[in-house]
């Protein structure tokens, strides 16, 4: 037998002296502790000491005790694999032997140490630990069967795939029917656990616990009365789960699951109605969502409604009480990291501005941002806006009547939770909340001007949730007095009011448009005085506002008197930040906003801007190739920086036009681009790509020398898994073949076959298929030989994705090289001449030369075929279609 290891006297004291030394809130005795647990990790038996300290040393503090165990816990993580296996086998069976100490600390400290090592040895490597801690269950001794639970439930957290895998041999067949006979226990610690422990399984659908779904529902029901709080939580839990997986289990008892969920979303425990409000939110997920529910609304909604008021917690935490902070300067910590959203070429639809490209994320129309964690509010609120988008107008009757109530209520908390239910419901009922918006929207007008900082800004809110209303009554109603109060909230005196009414205007500006433009001065007024007050966090939602305008009114910010006012304080910011510092983010993004929109207007501003931009890119690129020669003495760059200065360039070219040239033959930039669009970042690529086509459109005779070098990159790069970056090369090839004219002959072969794939491709996103579309049509313009032998490949797709683009540039030259490869090769056409047809009826008024393209291939093929045949090919056509192309093209 060989013998147990025991710690000398001398080492154990120094290790004791160590973990007392590390509780010491000094720095340099905190210094002295790391360098002494570096040397003292080069004895391997310094972690037995450890283990000895946690499980055996009884007479220490807990404290002391559960440090030691987490210093192991780390020493495992970082070099678990070097222990000599005498070690690993001693910390093990002191692990299992005193997974029952007394102490709830110890326990869990020991459960967290079991877990690291299953996860470093894989569980594989570890046979007996989970039959040891299913048995440990059994026993008589309270602590021995919490501990072990403890332990087996973070097993579950952290490696619930492995335990349902052939690996192990499926341990899950006897964990979970084990753990299902826990939900009797009569310790509600135990019960709790149990329930956690099956909860992991339920979203990868594990099958032993699918095997089991019955015996699991019936005892969840089992336990929904119980009076822990705690198992009623990981109960709500696990209905929402299987909502989600296995609702069609649930159906036969939804009935009374739903009055279950009712009674919890209001419990006592804000954690358990938390839990039970996330059901609202799943179940409007689900097809039967309006089958089940309808019926429960009339108690459903007034709960919702309750659960939107601020809690007490949630006034103190958000200083509800304290109205004018606006000279508090801001902590770091409260400014979200932002994410600078790259170009996306699209192109402009039928009856609307230019659509969003499908892989653009939501706006989170977050009300309360500063309490970023999710809570009872959030979640009360975020249910009813889904569920007024279900229910629709169905909802009102459940809901006006209280609005009237909590509107108009002497308490704020109530009036404000009044508020929040009214933006709420703006997208789902908005139809049926027509008729009331003409009283209500002076209401929420006159909430701007409340004396509660916390009423005034989710009136901000919510009155940009009516936006689009606003914008469609005459302007004198609404619009007039509600910009008038919003740009008075802008310079509010309390932050959380300015944050919001910045974002409620930006919205307002994107849905008003145009309609803006008569009171411009006044709005840049405001804005700009608001650069002079305001605090760092809200200075980058002030940039935002600034690019939206100028996004939103374009060249109508071209005038001397606005660009006076706007631009002395942009570029004072702009020379004040430093290269490093990540407030350019957003002031890059907004000046590239405001440079497409001023255009000639610019160009006093532009040589500073330009000229940084550049260094960006230089500094960014050569701080990568830095990093990448030797990563142990340079750090990563943040390529962000390059890819806003990419972005805020292709503004400049956009904006500027020809006027760029003098700027771009002073700098090297074109060897940069070379380099980026070589950059490993996508999104790098990606902003290249729009660059390199909009300096294609501005100043050609700079690109030109380059073709050679960066055609194969884009033929490269025409991989529709990065969409965006395969959008915008293939647009910057269109472009290009517009300038090369014949001379594109030679790269014809490198790019049109990935083009013909990827429009043929299944489910590939509209705007890469529009833009796929326009660029074959721009190589077959200028190289008719080369791409007409395609025709057949690609006509029909090509039709049918440019017949909802509006008359324009783009569209003009794509259908233009359709015409002459149908010229070159009539016979490519003839399968799918109807698609043809009605993508020329897509023209509303087609530039006359066009036109006579159109009319001699109409009529050559109506020749072709004979009168006859026609009248039958044309019995197809849709009625529209025969009639446009008829009175049009006499056809």
């Amino acid at each position: 037998v060989r013998m147990e290891w025991q710690p000398d006297e001398q080492g154990l004291q120094q290790v004791l002296q160590l973990l007392k030394d590390s509780q010491s809130p000094n720095t340099v005795t905190q210094r002295a502790v790391q360098q002494k647990l570096e040397q003292l990790n080069q004895f391997p038996d310094f972690n037995n000491y450890l283990i000895f300290v946690l499980t055996r040393l009884k007479t220490e503090d807990e404290p002391t005790r559960s440090l030691s165990g987490l210093i192991l816990k780390n020493n495992v993580k970082a070099h678990y694999q070097n222990f000599p296996s005498a070690v690993a086998d001693f910390i093990k069976q002191e692990c299992l032997n005193n997974i029952g100490d007394p102490s709830p600390l110890i326990r869990a400290t020991i459960g967290i140490l079991i877990t690291t090592i299953a996860s470093k040895g894989e569980l594989q490597t570890w046979p007996e630990l989970l039959p040891q801690l299913c048995n440990l269950l059994n026993s008589e001794d309270y602590n021995t069967c919490e501990g072990s639970f403890g332990a087996l439930q973070k097993i579950c957290e952290d490696s619930s795939e492995l335990l349902d895998s052939d690996a192990l041999n499926r341990p899950l067949n006897i964990m979970i029917p084990k753990f299902l006979q826990f939900f009797k226990h009569c310790s509600p610690k135990i019960r709790s656990h149990a329930i956690a422990c099956v909860n992991q399984f339920i979203i990868g659908r594990a099958q032993a616990l699918m095997d089991n779904i019955d015996t699991f529902i019936e005892s969840l029901f089992a336990l929904a009365a119980d009076e822990d709080s705690e198992v009623r939580k990981n109960v709500c839990r696990a209905l929402v789960m299987l909502l989600e997986v296995r609702i069609d289990r649930l159906i036969p008892h939804m009935h009374s699951i739903i009055q279950y969920m009712l009674q919890r979303t209001q419990d006592p425990d804000e954690n358990v109605a938390l839990e039970a409000c996330e059901f609202w939110l799943t179940l409007a997920e689900q097809p039967i969502c309006k089958e089940v529910l309808s019926g429960h609304l009339v108690q459903l909604i007034p709960i919702l409604v309750n659960g939107m008021k601020y809690s007490e917690i949630d006034i103190i935490l958000l200083k509800g009480d304290v109205e004018e902070d606006e000279a508090v300067p801001d902590s770091e910590q409260d400014i979200k990291p932002r994410f600078h959203k790259s170009r996306t070429v699209t192109l402009q639809h039928e009856g609307g501005e230019g659509e969003e490209g499908e892989d653009i994320e939501e706006d989170d129309d977050d009300d309360d941002d500063t309490l970023s964690d999710w809570n009872l509010r959030k979640c009360s609120a975020a249910a009813l806006d889904v569920l007024a988008n279900v229910f629709r107008d169905e909802l009102l009757p459940h809901l006006l009547p209280l609005l009237k109530g909590l509107l108009f209520h002497l308490d704020w908390v109530i009036k404000e939770s009044g508020i929040l239910v009214l933006g709420a419901i703006a997208e789902g009922c908005m139809q049926g909340m027509v008729p009331y918006l003409p009283e209500l929207i002076p209401h929420l007008i006159q909430c701007l001007c409340d004396k509660k900082a916390l009423v005034r800004s989710i009136a901000c809110w919510t009155l940009s949730r009516y936006a689009h209303w606003v914008v469609s009554q005459p302007p004198d109603s609404y619009l007039k007095p509600l910009m008038t109060e919003l740009l008075k909230r802008i310079l509010d005196s309390n932050k959380k009011v300015q944050e919001a009414a910045c974002s409620a205007f930006a919205t307002l500006e994107e849905e008003a448009c145009t309609e803006l433009v008569p009171y411009l001065s006044y709005i840049l007024d405001t804005l700009v005085f608001a650069f002079g007050k305001y605090q760092h966090k809200n200075l980058l939602i002030l940039y935002d506002a600034i690019g939206t305008l100028a996004d939103s009114v374009g060249h109508h910010l071209n005038q001397p008197e606005y660009i006076q006012k706007l631009m002395p304080p942009l570029i004072a910011k702009w020379n004040e930040l430093k290269d490093e510092d990540k407030d350019l983010f957003p002031l890059l993004e907004c000046l590239s906003s405001v440079a497409t929109a001023l255009q000639s207007g610019f160009l006093p501003y532009c040589e500073p801007v330009y000229q940084r931009c550049v260094t960006l890119v230089q500094k960014t690129l050569a701080q990568a190739m830095m990093y990448n020669q030797h990563p142990d003495q340079y750090e990563a760059p943040d390529k962000d920086f390059m890819i806003v200065a990419l972005d805020l360039l292709s503004g400049l070219a956009e904006g500027l036009g020809g006027h760029v040239e003098q700027l771009v033959a002073r700098s090297n930039i074109m060897t940069l681009l070379f380099q980026c669009m070589q950059d490993t970042m996508p999104e790098v690529r990606q902003s290249s790509f729009a660059l390199l086509g909009d300096l294609t459109k501005a100043c050609f005779l700079h690109v030109k020398p380059c073709i050679a070098e960066f055609m194969p990159i884009l033929g490269l790069n025409l991989n529709p898994e990065f969409i965006s970056v395969c959008n915008n090369a293939t647009w910057a090839i269109g472009e290009i073949s517009m300038q090369m004219g014949a001379e594109m002959q030679p790269y014809v072969g490198m790019v049109l076959p990935h083009l013909v794939e990827i429009i043929n491709r299944p489910n590939t996103p509209k705007t890469l298929l529009e833009n796929t579309a326009i660029t074959i049509g721009r190589l077959g313009f200028v190289c008719p030989q080369e791409v007409a032998p395609q025709l057949q490949h690609f006509i029909r797709p090509w039709c049918t994705s440019l017949r909802n683009i509006r008359d324009n540039e783009e569209k003009d030259s794509a259908f233009r090289g359709i015409c002459v490869m149908i010229g070159v090769n009539p016979a490519g056409v003839v399968q799918d001449f109807i698609f043809f047809c009605d993508a020329v009826a897509s023209w509303v008024n087609p530039k006359d030369d066009l036109r006579d393209m159109f009319y001699k291939i109409l009529h050559g093929f109506k020749d072709q075929v004979g009168e006859e045949n026609w009248q039958q090919f044309s019995e197809q056509f849709p009625p529209l279609l025969k009639e446009r192309l008829s009175a049009c093209y006499g056809v």
